[in-house]
């Protein structure tokens, strides 16, 4: 059994419209829902051995935020992959992880994500940001991931939830 954590990221700002999609920064509240995501995550012992995040600044910031709330000592990897990505990106990132790290954290964006997670898990769902999805996969390898192979969601952890 693998454990695998879909995080989209944090809330981003759009108030600069000269700023390219890929470098928008977090908003105040962005900061703090991500934060607040990384001590109840590290309060429930679920702390990835591996994170994951796309390039685009608004998912490095949320990966980097969660990670030292939970006190995560190795760099975050960062790829291209998880920007604009489609399930299918997702899925081959996946696949790509070294079966010793276990749980695996994602860090990316809609509709993707969203896409990704609802064809593991067969269901209809939209992540908001800095929403987290939790979901158990029934393989040993990750490279034998596979879309509707009895991954079950967890739990979805909302951004503002009560701990």
């Amino acid at each position: 059994m693998k454990t695998l954590l879909l995080l989209r990221h944090a809330k981003a700002s759009r108030d600069d419209p000269h700023i390219p999609d890929h470098d928008r920064p977090l908003k105040d509240r962005g900061k703090e829902d991500a934060k607040h995501l990384g001590r109840r995550l590290l309060a429930v012992n679920l702390v990835p051995t591996l994170i994951v995040s796309s390039t685009a600044l608004r998912a490095r910031k949320t990966a980097s935020k969660v990670a030292k709330q939970m006190d995560y000592r190795r760099a975050i990897e960062l790829t291209e992959r998880l920007y604009l990505s489609t399930p299918h990106d997702h899925l081959e990132v996946v696949r790509s992880l070294p079966d010793s790290d276990d749980p695996v954290m994602l860090v990316g964006h809609n509709p993707g994500l969203s896409q990704f997670l609802n064809e593991l898990v067969n269901a209809q769902t939209e992540l908001s940001t800095s929403e987290l999805a939790h979901v158990e996969v029934p393989i040993e390898h990750w490279a034998d991931l596979a879309r509707s192979d009895g991954a079950k969601l967890v739990k979805l952890w909302q951004p503002r939830e009560a701990d």
